[in-house]
C-alpha cells in the first residue's frame, strides 16, 4: 500500500530534496506541499507528516500529527534533547512515532559517531560548524546531535575541558562542548570536531558539497523507519549498523547547553 505524505517545508531547499525522493520511491506519494506559513488543517489525510520547515514552526506541525493520530519524520533542524523531551510525552501517550533526524548525511551520521567514540580519549572537545548565510538557526542541529553523544560517550570521565567559557567568544555551550557558528555565503554544510590532549590533537571534519546526493540515501532510509516507528527516535544512526558503539544521551536528564553535563568525510591527526 502506498503511504500518502503531507510534506511541510515542501518549497524550501531541503523539503525540494526530500519531494523529489518521496516522488521517485513508488511506496510513497505525496499528497500535500505545505509552506511554512500553510494552514496545518492540510495534514489531513495524510499517512505520514514529514516536517522540513523552520524552528519556530516544526513543534507545531509535530503536535499537529501527533494530535491527527500520525507519524512524524522532523528534518528541521533545531532539536535538542530538551526541546524533544516536551513533545516525547504526547508521542508516547498517542501510541505514534516521532522520527527527529539532524542530518540526512550518511557521513555526517558517521562522524559524529567516530566523534562520540573518540571523545573519552580527549580532555579538550570543541565544535567548529558553517552552513550559508541563509540557514536560520545556530547552532546547527547536527552539532547539538554531535555535542549530545560526546556528551553521553563521557559519562563515566566527565564534562569536557573549556576554559573562559564566561567569554561570548568561546562559542554556545551545548552539553559542556564548545560550538562556534559560522554563517556565511560559499558554503553548504561543514562541521570540524577538534579533540586536544597533552601533544596532539584530533580534527574530525565533515563537508557536504551536493546536498541531493547526500542526503538522498538517508532520506530514503529514514522514511521506511518513520512509516511504521513507535514513540521517539533519535538520529538516522538508530536505523544503521555501523559498528560503533556510541551511548545514547539520557531521556530522563538530557544534557544541556550552559556546561552541563557527494559528501566528503576525513579524518586528521596534528
Amino acid at each position: 500500500m502506498t503511504t500518502r505524505v503531507a510534506l511541510v517545508g515542501g518549497t524550501g531547499k531541503l523539503g525540494g530534496i526530500i519531494r523529489d525522493v518521496i516522488e521517485a520511491d513508488e511506496d510513497f506519494e505525496v499528497v500535500a506541499v505545505l509552506s511554512s506559513r500553510s494552514d496545518l488543517a492540510e495534514l489531513a489525510g495524510a499517512d505520514l507528516v514529514v516536517d522540513a520547515s523552520t524552528p519556530a514552526v516544526s513543534i507545531d506541525v509535530v503536535r499537529a500529527a501527533v494530535e491527527r493520530g500520525v507519524n512524524v519524520l522532523v528534518g528541521t533542524s533545531g532539536w535538542s534533547a530538551e526541546r524533544i523531551a516536551l513533545v516525547r510525552p504526547l508521542v508516547e501517550a498517542a501510541g505514534t512515532g516521532a522520527v527527529f533526524i539532524p542530518n540526512f548525511s550518511l557521513g555526517s551520521v558517521l562522524g559524529s559517531a567516530l566523534a562520540a567514540a573518540a571523545a573519552p580519549f580527549f580532555p579538550s572537545i570543541e565544535i567548529v560548524e558553517a552552513h550559508r548565510e541563509t540557514k536560520v538557526d545556530s547552532p546547527s542541529g547536527t552539532a547539538v546531535r554531535t555535542a549530545e553523544l560526546i556528551a553521553a560517550s563521557r559519562a563515566e570521565v566527565g564534562p569536557v575541558e573549556s576554559p573562559h567559557v564566561d567569554q561570548r567568544a568561546r562559542g554556545q555551550q551545548v552539553a559542556s562542548v564548545p560550538i562556534h557558528s559560522l554563517r556565511r555565503p560559499g558554503v553548504i554544510a561543514r562541521q570540524d570536531v577538534v579533540l586536544s590532549g597533552a601533544g596532539e590533537s584530533l580534527t574530525l571534519t565533515h563537508d557536504t558539497v551536493d546536498p541531493a546526493l547526500a542526503y538522498a540515501p538517508g532520506i530514503r532510509i529514514a522514511l521506511a523507519a518513520a512509516r511504521d516507528a513507535r514513540g521517539v527516535t533519535v538520529g538516522l544512526d538508530s536505523f544503521l549498523d555501523i559498528g560503533i558503539r556510541v551511548p545514547r544521551p539520557s531521556r530522563e536528564r538530557p544534557f544541556g547547553e550552559g556546561g552541563v553535563p557527494g559528501q566528503v568525510a576525513r579524518a586528521t591527526g596534528v
